[in-house]
């Protein structure tokens, strides 16, 4: 989909960081404000680094099931749309 080198790093820069940072790698969803807790549910990073806390230290923001569920869910959703992409040829250089 790039043209370019720059265009490359804009959904990493762009939606990967911030999701990384707000999906509470660094602090605990809660917490957070009682609003922000039920915003942050709606960010799929927040279940795999949940479920990676569990994993090292027993501890998570959400049920392991739950994290597991939603990251597979997520993941199911991202192959299917990369197998529509490589079906139809959607945007790549024939």
């Amino acid at each position: 989909w790039a043209d370019g080198f720059e265009k490359l790093q804009i959904i990493p820069l762009m939606i990967v960081t911030p999701l990384t940072f707000l999906g509470g790698s660094f602090y605990s969803i809660h917490m957070l404000p009682p609003f922000w807790q039920k915003v942050s549910l709606f960010n799929p990073v927040v279940y795999l680094i949940s479920g990676f806390r569990w994993s090292f230290y027993g501890i998570s923001d959400v049920s392991l099931p739950t994290s597991m569920g939603v990251t597979l869910g997520f993941l199911a959703l991202c192959l299917i749309t990369v197998r529509w992409i490589f079906k139809t040829g959607y945007r790549l250089k024939t």
